[in-house]
């Protein structure tokens, strides 16, 4: 994992770009995981725990009909989260996750392991922002830490795709 986050930092730093990320299910591990690396402050703007609807609201901007009609765990709540670290801080690169880690919260549309992944971008036509869903397997910590790696490799995947 530390070489990947050494990986994001190098894109980060050779562009003069900051990353922010807006986390739920996650806890904050992954604002945890980045700032392990020293020298971090250079390139990680600011993260976000918005566990409740009311935070992705007021913290990030999602909006309440979203929310309403899709839920918290679903692609367009994580894309308007992306959105709104983007609109709402000076960052670059923004990354975004909500889903249900268990081992209680999970519905037949939503099992445990319902993960939604987003990645966002300061772009000169606007907030370029999409969202991917998994389903992963395991326990709480399992699907977290899985949830953790899908999430920092595909930001990895698009900082070196806009290389």
């Amino acid at each position: 994992m530390s070489r990947l986050v050494e990986q994001i930092a190098e894109f980060l730093l050779r562009r003069g770009e900051m990353l922010a990320c807006a986390e739920s299910c996650t806890g904050g591990l992954i604002a945890k995981t980045l700032t392990d690396l020293a020298g971090s402050s250079a390139w990680f703007e600011r993260g976000f725990v918005t566990y409740s609807n009311l935070s992705k609201t007021e913290l990030l901007g999602v909006s309440e009909a979203v929310l309403a009609e899709h839920g918290a765990v679903s692609g367009p709540t994580v894309e308007a989260m992306g959105q709104g670290l983007i609109q709402r801080t000076p960052a670059h690169w923004g990354v975004s996750v909500s889903g249900v880690a268990g081992p209680s919260g999970g519905s037949p549309a939503k099992p445990v392991g319902t993960v939604w992944i987003g990645w966002s971008h300061r772009h000169p036509d606007g907030v370029m922002a999409e969202a991917q869903h998994f389903l992963f397997a395991g326990d709480r910590e399992g699907i977290r830490e899985q949830a953790l790696q899908v999430a920092l490799e595909g930001l990895r995947q698009r900082l070196e795709s806009a290389a």
